[in-house]
C-alpha cells in the first residue's frame, strides 16, 4: 500500500495509540513537589528523558487531569526519582488517582525543601525551566541542581507491567540467547 503524504488517513484512536506506545520499554519515574501550603504531591510518569546537558535539563510529562497539575503548574522547583526495580509497588500508587501516596513511604525532606525518597536508583532536584502545552498533558522542563545517584537496578515499563531488567556480573543486561 502506498500513500501520499497529503492524502487524508484515519486518526489513530487513543487505544491503537497507547498499544503501539506498550511495546517501546521505558524508565519509570515518581516526580514529587511542594505546594505554598507545604503539601506534598506526586505522579508516576514513564515519559520522562534527558533534554540537555549544558545546561543540565529533564524533562517529564504530567497528565492535566491529574489531581496534582496545579501545584506543579504554580510550583517553582521538583524532584524526580528513578524507581528502583523492588518499588514498583510505590510506583503504582503514586499512578493511582485518589491514594495516600506519601503514607507510609520512603519520603523526607531535602535540604532544597522538596519531598524525596531516601532510597531511588537516582534523584535528581530540578529547578522548574519551563512548561509547555503537550495536548492532554503538560510538558515540564527542569533545570538539574543537585543529583543523588543509588546503588539499585531501575525498574522498567513494558506491555503495561513493570519489569525488572536482569543485570548480569559484569554489570550489563543478560540478554536470552538466540537459536
Amino acid at each position: 500500500m502506498n500513500t501520499s503524504i497529503d492524502e487524508p488517513r484515519e486518526p489513530v484512536s487513543g487505544d491503537r495509540f497507547r498499544d503501539a506506545m506498550a511495546t517501546f520499554p521505558t524508565g519509570v519515574t515518581i516526580t514529587t513537589t511542594i505546594d505554598a501550603d507545604g503539601r506534598w504531591w506526586g505522579f508516576t510518569a514513564s515519559s520522562f528523558c534527558s533534554l540537555s546537558a549544558d545546561p543540565p535539563l529533564v524533562l517529564v510529562c504530567l497528565a492535566k487531569s491529574a489531581e496534582c497539575h496545579s501545584a506543579f503548574m504554580t510550583g517553582t522547583s521538583f524532584a524526580v526519582h528513578i524507581v528502583q526495580s523492588d518499588q514498583a509497588d510505590l510506583a503504582k500508587v503514586f499512578a493511582t488517582r485518589g491514594a495516600d501516596k506519601f503514607a507510609a513511604s520512603p519520603f523526607e525532606l531535602s535540604t532544597r525543601g522538596l519531598p524525596v525518597m531516601t532510597e531511588a536508583a537516582a534523584v535528581l532536584e530540578c529547578s522548574v525551566h519551563a512548561r509547555y502545552d503537550g495536548g492532554d498533558h503538560t510538558i515540564l522542563i527542569g533545570r538539574v541542581d543537585d543529583v543523588v545517584l543509588g546503588d539499585r537496578d531501575a525498574v522498567v515499563y513494558y506491555q503495561r507491567d513493570f519489569r525488572r531488567m536482569p543485570i548480569g556480573p559484569e554489570g550489563d543486561v543478560e540478554m536470552p540467547q538466540s537459536g
